[in-house]
């Protein structure tokens, strides 16, 4: 029997989604518009990196290639390789929204074909009567922020009043989420976990994906930080996942990061924590040494999204790119017979976009192991694919979408 590891590069879109304009993302391309940033000098100038972007991992399992079957160009100033040894190819996204929980559950087999719910961009973000309801179960003084904002950005601007006045700061985005920043210290961590499960419980009507939990620390904005223990809570998948069917035949998924938390911890036996992306390979492989025949370890590496798309941070997200590329050897060397590696992401953030949301995009898929035949895979029309290939691949029975393309 054989193990499976799904590694999803959060936010590593690779352009040329067909309904882009549907999502006014016509044009975004996250690869594409980082690697033509690097090799302009753009962050030469700026003294923060050096040189065009460079992938040779990646690239070796057909990146490049990939990015030119999804958006019709090789990235600007990559070297190509004359040579690919992975499978390879690109996916779309038939689900509905442009969001961590859309993109994931697709993977596995199960995609949103229900519109989510959303907060308004105008004026207050969330409803007077739900604040209100809030408050009075959290006993709360009231809150700060109540409106679409990025992470950051909102605790520089609310953090001191926070402090001071006990508030917790409520935000939004264009995802279907409702976002909880509180300090750890003056507000307390375990106070902000209940009172962000106090939040899910009254939005369930209101077809909200996921209650963000925020925690930061620091004492003035210029010190202000957020800290590893957020945590998401996420409705459950509409319907069974590829978890869920691993756990039905006796398997195990260990979940690496916040995978747990998207998946509402369905079809999760062992959820292993991390702060940051470095950290997280150290945890991911930690679990390919735990995983036994048949298991799977899934693993959302956060950061490319959370600290360089949203804050559209174009070098700080070429430099995380290759630093995760540094280290895939020590994924290949613990490999053995019969494995799969499986490399993707749920959505695009380009950091060179207008805003600081996802934007609707292709996907890559990389995949490699012991006796896997590279060739191109094509344009995939659903993401599902992902996780039929690695049912088929552990052999449990097979989901309702995608197909397997081993």
């Amino acid at each position: 029997m054989a193990r499976a590891f799904l590694f999803v590069l959060d936010s590593f879109g690779v352009g040329g989604a067909p309904d882009a304009a549907k999502y006014n993302d016509e044009g975004s391309n996250t690869l594409g518009h980082i690697a033509q940033f690097c090799a302009s000098g753009a962050a030469d100038r700026q003294g923060l990196r050096d040189g065009p972007l460079k992938l040779p991992n990646m690239s070796s399992l057909g990146l490049l290639h990939i990015a030119r079957m999804a958006s019709g160009e090789f990235p600007a100033g990559m070297a190509v390789p004359e040579r690919v040894f992975g499978l390879h190819g690109a996916a779309t996204e038939v689900s509905r929204g442009k969001d961590t929980p859309s993109g994931h559950w697709e993977i596995a087999g199960a995609p949103v074909m229900f519109d989510w719910g959303y907060f308004p961009n105008e004026d207050d973000a969330f409803p007077k009567d739900l604040i209100e309801e809030i408050c009075e179960e959290a006993k709360l003084p009231g809150i700060l922020g109540n409106c679409h904002a990025s992470g950051t950005d909102i605790i520089q601007r609310h953090g001191v009043e926070h402090i001071r006045s006990g508030k917790p700061i409520f935000y939004t985005s264009t995802d279907s989420v409702f976002q909880v920043a509180a300090h750890e210290n003056h507000f307390g961590l375990q106070r902000l976990l209940d009172l962000s499960q106090i939040v899910r419980k009254r939005l369930d009507a209101l077809n909200i994906g996921r209650v963000i939990a925020r925690p930061f620390v620091g004492e003035t904005p210029a010190t202000f930080e957020r800290t590893g223990n957020r945590r998401d809570f996420s409705v459950p998948p509409a319907q069974d996942t590829l978890l869920d069917r691993l756990i039905a035949a006796e398997r195990k998924v260990l979940a690496v990061g916040k995978v747990g938390d998207i998946f509402a911890h369905r079809g999760v036996s062992q959820v292993m924590k991390a702060n940051g992306n470095n950290a997280l390979m150290d945890r991911t492989l930690e679990a390919i040494d735990q995983a036994a025949d048949g298991d799977l370890v899934f693993t959302n590496f956060v950061d490319f999204d959370m600290l360089y798309g949203h804050r559209r941070d174009v070098a700080g997200y070429a430099a995380a790119l290759e630093e995760f590329d540094r280290r895939l050897p020590e994924v290949h060397a613990r490999m053995k017979p019969g494995d799969l590696l499986v490399m993707t992401a749920d959505h695009g953030c380009d950091p060179t976009w207008r805003g600081t949301d996802h934007t609707r995009e292709r996907v890559p898929v990389m995949a490699l192991g012991p006796g896997i035949r590279a060739r191109d895979i094509g344009i995939r029309q659903t993401y599902a694919d992902i996780g039929e290939t690695i049912a088929a691949h552990l052999r449990i029975p097979a989901g309702k979408y995608g197909r397997s393309f081993l």
